[in-house]
């Protein structure tokens, strides 16, 4: 190989990923919400007050069958991986008005995006050692947490949980959690709340 040969291959390499990150930003930029400008903009953003968006989280439904919508104002994030942990550790907080699906203690040790799509949602073992066990009550929390994260952070197309830092097979025995999924709202019900 010719250094002339290499150099243009350096070149041509350095090119490609300025693309590849302009690429990024543009994405970024294009998905990430917008804070309202103008005179009410003005207003809402009073020092010490910060910016939220309106987002869809999901909570049992009395009877423990379902999930039902609750929309909920979520601080602003800067970018989707910022803005998904804000999702989840709403999702996560203890529940006032609602049912809770989520066991008591679960914190969000970490949250990463890939290239893909894929968001790996990284909860602490409390998410599994407080769980209360079974098929319904198993899906129920698996289902609240990926489809917060798929419905409101545009880039996600598919939700990994993982426990304690590590790949788990299920939460309680039952449901697998081997592979990132999917938002699935064939457990809830239409009333947002």
């Amino acid at each position: 190989m010719t250094r002339r040969l290499a150099g243009e291959i350096v070149v041509g390499l350095v090119l490609v990923s300025l693309v590849a990150w302009g690429v990024n930003v543009a994405l970024e930029r294009l998905v990430t919400p917008r804070i309202a400008t103008g005179p009410d903009a003005a207003a809402a953003s009073t020092p010490g007050q910060v910016p939220h968006i309106t987002a869809t989280l999901y909570y049992s439904t009395p009877d423990g069958e379902a999930l039902i919508p609750v929309v909920r104002e979520v601080p602003l994030a800067e970018g989707p991986v910022a803005q998904g942990r804000a999702i989840v550790a709403a999702q996560l907080e203890p529940a006032t008005a609602q049912i809770s699906v989520i066991p008591p203690g679960t914190t969000l040790r970490a949250f990463f995006l890939t290239e893909r799509g894929d968001a790996f949602v990284d909860l602490s073992r409390e998410v599994s050692t407080n769980h209360p066990g079974g098929t319904s009550a198993e899906l129920l929390t698996i289902s609240a947490i990926v489809n917060a994260v798929t419905t409101n952070v545009p880039t996600v197309q598919r939700v990994q949980i993982l426990i304690d830092g590590k790949e788990a097979d299920t939460l309680a025995g039952h449901v697998d959690l081997r592979r990132p999924m999917q938002k699935d709202l064939s457990l809830v019900r239409d009333e947002v709340q």
